[in-house]
């Protein structure tokens, strides 16, 4: 898979970001979709922007989102459409419960547009990153909802959220489908006093928070069962891994958790399918970190554990959040006014090697009875698509 970036939070200064616009990529979608079937791939992640889809109280302008349903339709690919990717409309109190009634509603206006136009099995991931979310925008003010010491209250909100939206989501098809991004960490102490482990190991476990609620396991007052966990995706980047209150463990590093042993966790603590739902890297680090993150990847299928897809995420270079600065990260750069697209050589080619080596793997998603699909698996390791 391949993911464009499209965060659309408020940074701490008022500022709002729209990486959709400022990629290009709601001009040129129908070219940026062209290119990707090119690459032989055929699922993408994208995003509706909420602020822009509801521009007043229980109003939806779905013009933003039309021309990308469309346009991936007429290429072919299965999307994953990320309903709230740290953005929502001005004037809402995100700890007020109007914020969960308004993403439910907003949802299913959403779901009613893709059911129009498309007869396949819908794709979601209702809210991206709860667990980062969380932490930048409720416990150290980074972005929205520019919060301190109120992380964990954000976290179960954004639970609710994802909760009722799933409900307005299955009430308009019943068959979509549901992805739950966050980051996949590890974190050591050092040194590797008691004290400092519990805390280091806390710190980590706490990764895991935002599916126990989606689960049902973690505060069942919000509603949450293992139904609405469907699929769990991983998010992964070079600097997933740190000392507590301390710099980041680099790969070669003795205390550098192989990522094939995260995904291990991740299932054995869940058994749900796998994917992986974000993962990159910058500059000239980018086909070393594809490479590196597939062969966990191939490592953990011959182990058994069913992980059914990498995203290679942004596909495209996008400015940085704080400062706008260029940042290297994908596949192909800012577009030109005819809307082409300068490559990055060595990322096509580790990337097309990666494809190469994963053709004749068992597809992504296939159809099947998703009703059978949401049903705890817990017992059985061969629970496929």
């Amino acid at each position: 898979m391949v993911g464009f970036e499209c965060s659309c939070h408020r940074r701490n200064d008022g500022r709002r970001l729209d990486l959709i616009a400022a990629t290009g990529h709601d001009r040129f979608a129908a070219e940026d979709y062209a290119r990707v079937r090119g690459l032989g791939v055929w699922t993408v992640r994208d995003g509706a922007r909420w602020h822009r889809i509801e521009r007043s109280p229980g109003r939806y302008d779905l013009s933003s989102l039309l021309p990308r349903v469309r346009a991936a339709r007429e290429a072919g690919l299965q999307v994953i459409w990320d309903l709230c990717h740290y953005g929502w409309p001005d004037g809402l109190d995100i700890f007020r419960p109007e914020f969960v009634d308004r993403f439910a509603d907003y949802a299913r206006a959403v779901a009613r547009l893709i059911a129009a136009e498309t007869d396949d099995v819908p794709w979601y991931v209702p809210v991206n990153e709860i667990s980062f979310w969380s932490w930048a925008g409720g416990e150290v003010g980074y972005f929205n909802p520019c919060a301190t010491g109120r992380g964990f209250e954000l976290k179960a909100q954004l639970a609710r959220a994802s909760l009722a939206a799933i409900d307005a989501l299955w009430s308009v098809d019943s068959r979509a489908r549901i992805l739950h991004s966050d980051p996949a960490i590890h974190i050591e102490a050092d040194p590797p006093q008691p004290g400092m482990r519990a805390a280091a190991e806390g710190h980590r476990r706490a990764q895991f928070q935002a599916w126990d609620m989606i689960a049902g396991r973690l505060w069942p007052q919000l509603g949450g069962d293992e139904r609405c966990l469907d699929v769990v995706g991983l998010n992964y980047y070079p600097n997933n891994q740190w000392i507590l209150d301390g710099p980041t463990i680099e790969r070669g590093d003795p205390l550098y958790r192989p990522f094939r042993e995260i995904l291990r966790e991740a299932w054995e603590r869940y058994g749900r399918p796998l994917v992986i739902a974000e993962t990159g890297a910058q500059d000239g680090h980018r086909h070393g970190w594809l490479r590196y993150v597939a062969g966990e990847v191939t490592a953990a299928r011959r182990e058994g554990i069913p992980v059914h897809g990498i995203c290679l995420y942004p596909i495209l270079d996008y400015p940085g959040w704080d400062d706008d600065r260029y940042c290297r990260s994908g596949l192909w750069g800012y577009p030109d006014p005819a809307g082409r697209r300068e490559i990055h050589p060595p990322l096509a080619e580790e990337l097309a090697r990666q494809i190469a080596r994963f053709q004749g793997e068992p597809e992504l998603f296939q159809d099947q009875d998703p009703d059978a699909l949401r049903e705890d698996n817990q017992e059985s390791e061969h629970a496929a698509f």
